[in-house]
């Protein structure tokens, strides 16, 4: 874990004040909706929750983006954060992040691992370097693993941050079920 934190730390530094994330308080759809006009310029970097989306991606874009749904009344703030992930932008440092986390050696879960990237749970052998690139490029789906862990009869979440973004995604999804959520 602290390899490939320490790395990708080290890299997504290169595209400090290039990229800026943006919390948009509506479905993914109407969000989808909303980015067509931008291109590959902005991604879909986080679906949180049914009505919590998180859009990454340029740095003008992504201003241009608050700007607009903010004349509109759209609930969204800018996401106060040095660097930007799931997005295109990204892909710049792949090859040589893929690189360095080769000598990855996965091993199997002792504990249920569920995945964000696929909203599943994992055996734990596939968390190789291809994985955690896909994990820093595609987006993030809590909101699947949360179903997931709901189904399986978690409702307890602990968000252990020095900036807890995710407690009011966490609450929304868990709320349904009587969840506990602290940050």
């Amino acid at each position: 874990a602290a390899t490939i934190i320490a790395r990708r730390s080290q890299l997504l530094n290169r595209l400090t004040g290039k990229v800026a994330m943006v919390l948009v308080e509506q479905p993914l759809a109407e969000v989808e909706r909303r980015l067509r006009p931008f291109g590959a310029a902005l991604s879909i970097a986080a679906v949180n929750a049914s009505s919590s989306t998180v859009v990454a991606g340029d740095k003008v874009a992504a201003d241009e983006l608050l700007a607009t749904l903010t004349a509109e009344g759209v609930e969204c703030r800018k996401i106060v954060a040095e660097n930007a992930s799931h997005c295109a932008q990204v892909e710049a440092i792949l090859p040589e992040l893929a690189e360095h986390w080769q000598s990855l050696r996965p091993r199997p879960a002792r504990l249920p691992f569920y995945s964000t990237v696929t909203g599943t749970t994992l055996a734990g052998g596939e968390l190789d370097a291809a994985y955690w690139c896909r994990n820093l490029r595609q987006t993030v789906r809590l909101d699947l693993a949360l179903e997931r862990l709901g189904h399986d009869g978690y409702g307890v979440f602990v968000e252990l941050s020095a900036h807890p973004v995710l407690v009011q995604a966490l609450t929304e999804s868990s709320a349904e079920r009587g969840g506990l959520v602290v940050g």
